[in-house]
């Protein structure tokens, strides 16, 4: 009679290597499926597809970003309490600021280089913060010196050229969601990140077609104040040399990757019950009164959600400006999430 086998904790490794490397490709497909859909919308029916996708998923995918930095978030900070200091700190400070310079600037009477001034001392602010950050992360002496050269460097193009600096933000933001995913996916699923890598090197192939298909294209013809803001936000002022339509395209499909990371693929790959269910999350773990806060946090972002969309409903153009403005709020929240890994 065989002695019975040993049983051991289920940890992934017993998994056959086929089903596994099937599971792999299998993200990769979809994601490249995703990337293409993305692509295809954008160069049919960019201003529309624009509207569209801020309109569908500009609330619920902040909803799902706060839902995971909540599960990101350690119940003790210990010793990374000046860290987190820190971090929620610059967030309040930098998106107050940037929140704060256009009243500042109709009450001032500012003029063009009043508004450059001002928009070149944020830039530099925000890069001594995430320097200050990366700091306290990057222990190794040639890890801070590389950092600190670097920080000059970048610190003098964004005083320099704040416009193109802003511009750059814009576009560099969506993909911030992609470097978030491929992080979760090696903690959880290591065997398909060569797959995900592979989709992602498509990224400038689809924004090569979209030159290819708009880049000679007449400017946008939309004449209303909600067609030209989304031209001005994709960069039709700081390029007038390029087509307008190439930069609101390209900004929206970079824009749909992006949502669609938050919305459907982190979830799906890190949530295993409800996003309402904070059972899990460390914070609840501190006691009752937490767990009850954090399910409030979540109910109310779910109510603002409902309430974004009414706001569309009622007066898109508004809506949207107000969004925007607030959202610089999510944009820096992101920073020491990933740095943090």
């Amino acid at each position: 009679m065989n002695a019975p086998a040993a049983v051991l904790p289920f940890d992934g490794s017993a998994i056959p290597a086929r089903p596994r490397r099937a599971r792999a490709w299998g993200l990769g497909v979809g994601m490249l499926g995703w990337l293409g859909a993305a692509c295809l919308l954008a160069g049919c029916a960019p201003l529309a597809l624009n509207i569209a996708i801020v309109f569908l998923f500009a609330g619920p995918h902040n909803w799902m970003e706060f839902r995971y930095m909540l599960a990101r978030m350690p119940a003790a900070w210990g010793r990374l309490r000046g860290f987190y200091a820190l971090a929620l700190g610059g967030t309040v400070v930098l998106a107050g600021a940037m929140i704060g310079l256009p009243y500042l600037a109709r009450h001032r009477g500012w003029d063009y280089a009043d508004w450059q001034f001002g928009a070149a001392l944020w830039n530099v602010a925000l890069l001594g913060w995430l320097a200050a950050l990366a700091w306290q992360v990057w222990t190794r002496p040639l890890q801070r010196t590389a950092l600190a050269a670097s920080a000059a460097v970048l610190a003098m193009a964004a005083w320099q050229y704040p416009g193109a600096w802003a511009l750059g933000l814009v576009y560099a933001h969506p993909l911030v969601a992609l470097a978030f995913f491929a992080r979760e996916i090696k903690r959880r699923r290591p065997e398909a990140l060569r797959a995900y890598l592979a989709a992602l090197a498509l990224v400038p192939v689809a924004l090569a077609f979209l030159w290819w298909r708009l880049g000679d294209a007449p400017d946008l013809r939309g004449a209303d104040i909600l067609s030209m803001r989304i031209a001005l936000q994709s960069g039709a002022g700081l390029l007038p040399k390029v087509s307008s339509s190439f930069l609101v395209a390209s900004h929206a499909f970079l824009e749909l990757l992006h949502y669609g990371v938050w919305i459907l693929a982190v979830p799906l790959l890190t949530l295993k019950a409800s996003p309402l269910d904070v059972e899990a999350v460390p914070l609840a773990k501190k006691s009752r009164t937490w767990r009850w806060a954090l399910s409030g946090s979540l109910l109310c972002g779910l109510l603002l959600v409902v309430g974004l969309w009414g706001g569309f409903l009622a007066d898109y153009a508004v809506t949207r400006d107000l969004y925007f403005s607030i959202a610089i709020v999510h944009v820096l929240g992101e920073f020491p999430f990933l740095m943090r890994g």
